[in-house]
């Protein structure tokens, strides 16, 4: 007699797997929503603008070869990029920036190490004190602190040029050199206090038995500092040693305003930034200066990249 069998019961998965997705999902939601603020931000100050100057680069204005009626709008592809990479005094604003800032970021970064090791060894107290004192010229807006030293500069009015005058000296601080010289006393007046403060809490992070241990071995404050202190802290060295070049590179609103005084000295390809401004509201080719713009972009991105990767690597 045969014996009816019944079909095995479809098995429901369980309820917690489901639950469990669920429960992703709401999260990488509310995780979206957080974000969402920085990622609006991000595509209209970063990848719009960038977007919309790259579809400039690849236009330019074209009328007829008369001289009369408008002018056109017509794809040129990449005309523009080949006539910078073509250009002299793009490159030479260039090479002079990069030139000039790489001197400027070791006297800037000299005097903000020193200042950090400094403070290192002074009482909180006083540490404190200290660090607010030199962090105000970095918190004065660089528009301010550059119009005062254009006044200390000014031949008409300075002190400065007053007490040279009484000592039987005219002294001019424009004029070769001495452009870079005063450009490089902004520059480095400004960034040593906020430089100063990285590295000092680089220092503060440092454990205090390595100190212990190297005066216990006999070795002088100074000792300490050159073998101890300074080999620990190359890491944020690196860092605003970077970011310091990448600032030189772009380079722009000190000596547009210090160029009141010395036009003959600075011109307005001084910086390749002064260039894409001249060239920009100056000439009216804004197709030509967002190709310069972004020329100079894959510029400081590439040596910013060369540098932080052979540093790390003599670090390392």
């Amino acid at each position: 007699m045969a014996t009816l069998t019944r079909p095995p019961a479809t098995t429901r998965p369980p309820a917690w797997p489901r639950a469990a997705r669920r429960t992703r999902n709401s999260r990488g939601r509310k995780g979206l929503l957080f974000i969402l603020p920085f990622l609006v931000g991000f595509l209209l100050t970063y990848v719009i603008p960038i977007g919309y100057a790259f579809a400039q680069s690849l236009q330019k204005e074209k009328g007829s070869g008369l001289g009369f009626g408008p002018v056109h709008t017509v794809f040129a592809g990449t005309a523009n990029f080949a006539s910078v990479l073509a250009d002299g005094d793009f490159w030479n604003s260039t090479l002079r920036t990069l030139s000039f800032g790489l001197v400027q970021l070791v006297v800037m970064l000299g005097i903000s190490l020193l200042l950090a090791l400094l403070l290192d060894g002074v009482a909180a107290k006083a540490v404190r004190f200290f660090r607010a004192a030199l962090l105000i010229p970095y918190v004065v807006p660089f528009v301010v602190s550059t119009l005062m030293w254009l006044f200390l500069y000014s031949p008409t009015g300075s002190p400065l040029h007053d007490l040279l005058g009484r000592a039987g000296m005219d002294f001019d601080f424009f004029g070769g050199i001495r452009t870079y010289i005063a450009l490089g006393n902004v520059l480095t007046w400004q960034g040593i206090g906020f430089n100063m403060i990285l590295i000092s809490a680089a220092l503060q992070a440092l454990p205090r038995e390595l100190y212990e241990a190297a005066r216990l071995d006999g070795a002088r404050e100074w000792r300490i500092a050159w073998s101890v202190k300074i080999p620990n802290i190359t890491g944020i060295l690196v860092l605003t040693a970077m970011f310091s070049l990448i600032g030189r590179l772009q380079l722009f609103g000190e000596p547009l305003i210090l160029r009141q005084v010395a036009p003959e000295s600075i011109d307005f390809n001084f910086t390749p930034m002064m260039g894409v401004y001249y060239k920009a509201f100056q000439e009216g080719d804004y197709n030509y200066a967002a190709a310069q713009s972004l020329v100079l972009a894959v510029i400081t991105g590439v040596l910013a990249f060369v540098f932080h990767h052979v540093t790390n690597r003599r670090v390392s």
